[in-house]
C-alpha cells in the first residue's frame, strides 16, 4: 500500500505492507460497492456501461443487471435486499427477493428527485440518500428526462415504514457521500463541489442539526470528496484528490490511501469486515485494514 500524509495513529489502523489487489478491471466509472455478507461476494455499478456487476472470490466479475438505469450507490436494507440509488432514473428502487426490482420512492412534495447519488440505511430501518443533479448532465449517464423540477440538492430519508419521505438536509452545493457514526448519533455529509465533509447531529425522530465543518480538503490531486465509510472506532474513510483519506473522529487526517486512478467510492468487505473495496473509473481494488469497518445488514 503506498501512504502518504501518515500522522501518529495510523498504524493502529492500517499497515504499509497492506495489500492492494486489483480484482476487476474493464470499467468505465465504477461506483457503489456493497458486500453481500451471506453469499461472500461484492456488487458495485459502472454508471457510464451501465451495469450492475458481482464478484466472489477465487472467481471473476458477473453481470446482475444491464440496463441498470445508470444505478449509483448500493447497501442492504435490514430485510437483506440490495437498495439502490437509481441515478438515471431518478428512484430509489430496490432488488425484491425473487429477483424482480420494486420502485420505493421517486418523488419529494410530488416533484422529481434530481439524480440519487449515494445511500445509507439506518438501524431503525429508515433510507436516506444524497440528491444531486449531475445524472441531469453529466454525458453517458444522463437521465431521458432532464428536467429539474427542485430547486434544492439535499439529503432525503425515506420513514422506517416506507410511506413518508423527508428532506433531512436542505443546505448543500453537490452532496455526495454520507454515512452514520458507529453509535447513528452522527450523520456526514460530502460535498464535492466544496470540497469539505460536515457533520450532523441525529435526533431520535429522524431530524438532524444543522451541519459544522468536519474536514475540508486542501490538497492540489485530482479526485473529490466521493464515497464515505466508517469503521467500529469512528474513523472515517473518504475519498479525495489523490486516493482515500483516513480521519479521526475529530476530522483530522491520519494518512491518505494512495488508489491508482480516481477513486470513487469504498465498502466494507469479508467476513471480517477488514477488506476495503475501493472502485475507480476503471478499477475495484481490495486492501486490508487492521480496524474493521461498520458492518452492512
Amino acid at each position: 500500500m503506498d501512504i502518504d500524509l501518515e500522522a501518529p495513529g495510523l498504524a493502529h489502523i492500517i499497515g504499509r505492507d497492506a495489500p492492494m489487489d486489483r480484482i476487476a478491471h474493464g470499467l468505465t466509472f465504477g461506483e457503489g460497492p456493497v458486500w453481500d455478507r451471506r453469499a461472500g461476494q461484492l456488487y458495485w455499478v459502472d454508471i457510464i456501461g451501465n451495469t450492475i456487476w458481482k464478484w466472489k472470490p477465487g472467481g471473476s466479475q458477473e453481470v446482475v443487471m444491464r440496463p441498470s438505469g445508470h444505478a449509483n450507490g448500493m447497501t442492504y436494507d435490514l430485510d437483506g435486499r440490495i437498495v439502490v440509488a437509481g441515478w438515471s432514473n431518478r428512484t430509489i428502487w430496490r432488488f425484491e427477493k425473487d429477483g424482480s426490482t420494486k420502485v420505493i420512492a421517486d418523488r419529494y412534495d410530488g416533484n422529481k428527485f434530481n439524480s440519487p447519488n449515494d445511500i445509507v440505511v439506518k438501524s431503525d430501518g429508515s433510507i436516506w440518500w444524497t440528491d444531486s443533479a449531475g445524472g441531469l448532465v453529466i454525458p453517458g449517464m444522463v437521465a431521458q428526462d432532464t428536467q429539474r423540477y427542485l430547486d434544492v440538492m439535499g439529503v432525503f430519508r425515506l420513514s422506517p415504514d416506507g410511506k413518508t419521505v423527508s428532506l433531512a438536509i436542505a443546505d448543500c452545493t453537490y452532496p455526495n457521500g454520507l454515512a452514520f457514526s458507529p453509535d447513528e448519533k452522527l450523520l456526514y455529509v460530502n460535498d464535492s463541489r466544496l470540497g469539505l465533509i460536515n457533520v450532523h447531529d441525529v435526533k431520535a425522530d429522524g431530524t438532524v442539526s444543522a451541519g459544522r465543518l468536519f474536514h475540508k480538503f486542501t490538497e492540489p490531486e485530482p479526485g473529490v470528496a466521493d464515497g464515505m465509510k466508517v469503521d467500529v472506532e469512528g474513523n472515517v474513510y473518504c475519498t479525495g484528490p489523490g486516493g482515500v483519506y483516513v480521519l479521526d473522529s475529530k476530522g483530522a487526517v491520519l494518512g491518505r490511501l494512495k488508489i491508482p486512478g480516481h477513486s470513487t467510492n469504498m465498502a466494507w468487505g469479508d467476513d471480517d469486515w477488514k477488506s476495503l473495496y475501493v472502485t475507480t473509473y476503471d478499477s475495484v481494488y481490495r486492501t486490508r485494514v487492521k480496524i474493521p469497518g461498520v458492518a452492512v445488514w
